[in-house]
C-alpha cells in the first residue's frame, strides 16, 4: 500500500490532479514541502537555470541529482568544491561534457553546498546499444515498466518528436531505439533520485530537460509506478505558452527564447 506522508498530504492540497497551472511568482518563491522536486529547464537558457538555483536556495535539498553528471562525475564533487567554480567544472570534466556553460549550471551546485550530488546520465556507449537494439535493459526495467511497450499513440506521437528534434534527419528505423533510449533514460533520473531520497530522506532536487520533466510519461511517471506514495512536484520551463490542455507539468513558466543559430540550417545546405 502507497505510503502517505505529510508532504504527500500536503501537495495533495497544493495541486490539483491532472491540471497543469502557470505558476505565479509567489509559487515559485515558495514550492510546498514535495519529497521530489522536478525542475525542467532548456538546456542554453540560463533564466532557467537562474529559476533552478533560486528554488535549490528556498528549498535547501537534501540532494540534488543532475541528467548532465554520470555516477561517477558526481562522486568527485566535494564541500570543499562549491567555493571555485573553475575547480569544480575541471572536476567534472565539464568542458568535455558537450552541455551548455558550466556558467550557467554553477550557481545551482553552489545554492545547496552541503548537499549530496547524485548523477543520472547513461553513458553514451550504453545509449548507442540500447539503440540499435544491442544491449539489454537495465535489470530493474520492469520496475519502472520499460519492459511493457508504449501504447500506439503515444509510441507514434514520440517518434514524431524524435523526428522533429533530429531536423527530419534521422532514419525511420532508428525512431523506436531513440525513444527506447529516452525511457532508459527517464528510468535512470527516477532510479537516482529515489535513491537519493532514501539515502538522504529528501527533499531532492532533479535537474532535468523538459522532455524529462513531463508527468504524462517522463520522470514523474516512472516515479509514481516505482513508489506511489512518494510525493512529486514537476516545474516545466517553456519559451513559449503552450496550447491549452498542452503542459504536461504540473505547473509550467513561460520565459524569454534565448537567441540560438537554428539547428537544422545544416540539413538545409
Amino acid at each position: 500500500m502507497p505510503r502517505l506522508t505529510l508532504a504527500a498530504l500536503a501537495l495533495a492540497a497544493w495541486t490539483v490532479p491532472g491540471a497543469a497551472d502557470e505558476a505565479t511568482p509567489g509559487q515559485l518563491a515558495q514550492f510546498p514541502p514535495a519529497e521530489l522536486l522536478i525542475l525542467g529547464e532548456v538546456h542554453d537558457n540560463p533564466r532557467h537555470h537562474e529559476t533552478q538555483a533560486r528554488i535549490v536556495a528556498q528549498v535547501a535539498p537534501a540532494a540534488l541529482v543532475f541528467e548532465m553528471l554520470t555516477p561517477a562525475q558526481a562522486a568527485r564533487v566535494t564541500p570543499e568544491l562549491m567555493a571555485d567554480e573553475t575547480a569544480l567544472r575541471d572536476v567534472l570534466g565539464w568542458d568535455q561534457s558537450g552541455w551548455p556553460d558550466f556558467t550557467m549550471y554553477y550557481p545551482i551546485f553552489a545554492a545547496a553546498p552541503e548537499a549530496a550530488f547524485y548523477g543520472a546520465a547513461v553513458p553514451r556507449e550504453d545509449l548507442r546499444g540500447i539503440v540499435a537494439g544491442d544491449d539489454p535493459l537495465p535489470e530493474d526495467a520492469a520496475r519502472f515498466g520499460l519492459d511493457r511497450p508504449l501504447p500506439d499513440d503515444q509510441q507514434r506521437v514520440r517518434e514524431a518528436m524524435q523526428m522533429a528534434a533530429h531536423c527530419d534527419a534521422l532514419p525511420e528505423e532508428l525512431l523506436p531505439g531513440m525513444v527506447r533510449a529516452q525511457r532508459v533514460r527517464d528510468a535512470a533520473l527516477a532510479r537516482a533520485a529515489l535513491a537519493a531520497l532514501e539515502d538522504t530522506g529528501g527533499p531532492v532536487v532533479v535537474i532535468t530537460g523538459n522532455g524529462h520533466a513531463r508527468t504524462d510519461w517522463g520522470v514523474p511517471s516512472k516515479i509514481a509506478r516505482a513508489a506511489p506514495g512518494v510525493a512529486v512536484l514537476s516545474l516545466g520551463q517553456l519559451e513559449a505558452a503552450p496550447a491549452e490542455g498542452e503542459a504536461p507539468y504540473d505547473l509550467w513558466v513561460v520565459t524569454e527564447p534565448v537567441d540560438r543559430p537554428d539547428p537544422c540550417e545544416a540539413f538545409a545546405e
